[in-house]
């Protein structure tokens, strides 16, 4: 079903839930990996209970990041439930998990070192807040935790205001895409030398790389970066500006051939010849002489009349969106980036696609998110179980 895609034929067995992990998986299986997802019988993945708002009997929060995937109930703490596991694990490439500590991984044997010896080319990814080693491994991890801990939290807001969380789970979502990069790469190394290998990923490290050109910043001075709110710290003018119909947009003068040509525009060469003005650097040290012009020049006109004449004049700016502009508009709307899979039981759901165009071997978008067991059967099947052993296993529980 994934025809060319670039994971067609491998083989991905997810036992993490929530978002990092799923989001992960997702990826993975728009890229064409037969991802298949396990679940606790009767309860199923967390994120199923997170809500309103739902479509149906289905949680929003679920549905947008579990496309793609088979799923099966299986409880992984009775013995066959774990034999059941183990040959999941012994035909994959990859296994995931994001159970909290090394103690659980190893009671539901399902621990790296069961595992590769079950198959040793298998690529096996651990997703936890802090990782598996130091002070804190095995410490319980959340996207809102992480955020407080990296140090984003305290970044972000107005300058005055309170520490303000990112409104995504942004951590598990970088968490994630790291991921990604790592089974990838993983994938890559097997092909090489035969083996798989561990992975391991904690949600404070992936948050903490948004600090990127502060943590610089800190390394080079010493200091800890103040909150700015929309001001940047190495660019000027780089922020939100007022139009006169009170309309907010972002303009970003990111260079001085930027800054000239904006200065160009709007009839006001004497600022970009102004020695206080001329270069980025001169322009962050008068930053409180020169915003004050800029914001001045901007209120003249509307924002829509700024945003079309300043993208023809080659200076960046953009509308701030609300979540529904953003998502109506017609140029991300044109390039796919909204996709729609018909869901046998809540009809066609929409998410967004991910954000990867590749020419010749393109994503695949083929799979509604899996009701809580859907593929239970299916799967058993796959893996040599008898209906009347399956029968058995769903008597019992172990499969639902």
């Amino acid at each position: 079903m994934s025809g060319n895609a670039p994971l067609a034929g491998i083989k991905v067995v997810d036992q993490t839930q929530a978002l990092a992990g799923p989001y992960t998986t997702m990826i993975l299986g728009d890229l064409g990996a037969d991802v298949i997802k396990i679940e606790k019988p009767g309860i199923g993945d967390n994120s199923r209970q997170w809500a309103p708002p739902t479509i149906g009997d289905q949680s929003c929060y679920y549905l947008a990041v579990n496309r793609n995937k088979r799923g099966i109930a299986l409880d992984i703490r009775a013995d066959r439930g774990r034999d059941f596991l183990h040959k999941l694990a012994a035909e994959a490439d990859i296994f995931l998990t994001n159970l909290r500590t090394s103690e659980a991984l190893r009671r539901h044997g399902i621990d790296y070192d069961t595992l590769r010896a079950l198959n040793p080319r298998l690529v096996y990814v651990s997703i936890s807040g802090y990782g598996r080693s130091g002070p804190r491994a095995g410490q319980p991890g959340y996207d809102l935790v992480s955020q407080a801990e990296s140090g984003t939290v305290a970044l972000t807001g107005e300058v005055e205001g309170a520490p303000m969380r990112f409104p995504t789970p942004i951590a598990d979502m970088t968490c994630g895409l790291f991921t990604v990069i790592g089974i990838l790469s993983a994938l890559r190394a097997r092909d090489q030398n035969g083996v798989g290998q561990f992975i391991d990923m904690s949600l404070q490290e992936g948050q903490m790389t948004w600090l990127a050109n502060l943590a610089g910043e800190h390394f080079a001075e010493g200091t800890d970066p103040p909150r700015r709110g929309n001001r940047h710290p190495q660019v000027v003018p780089y922020e939100a500006v007022q139009a006169s119909d009170g309309d907010w947009f972002m303009l970003g003068v990111a260079s001085d051939n930027v800054w000239r040509a904006f200065c160009r525009h709007v009839g006001r060469d004497d600022l970009a010849r102004d020695p206080r003005f001329q270069t980025n650097a001169e322009r962050i040290a008068n930053y409180d002489a020169l915003l004050p012009l800029v914001r001045e020049i901007v209120r003249a006109k509307p924002a829509d009349d700024w945003l079309s004449e300043l993208r023809a004049a080659g200076v960046p700016c953009g509308r701030i969106n609300t979540v529904a502009e953003a998502l109506g508009d017609p140029h991300v709307i044109e390039r796919g980036f909204i996709i729609e899979l018909e869901h046998p039981a809540l009809g066609p759901i929409k998410s967004l696609a991910t954000p990867i165009h590749l020419a010749d071997t393109p994503l695949v978008y083929r799979r509604h998110p899996p009701r809580l067991g859907e593929h239970s059967d299916e799967v058993a099947a796959e893996l040599g179980y008898s209906e009347a052993e399956i029968a058995q296993l769903r008597a019992a529980g172990v499969l639902a």
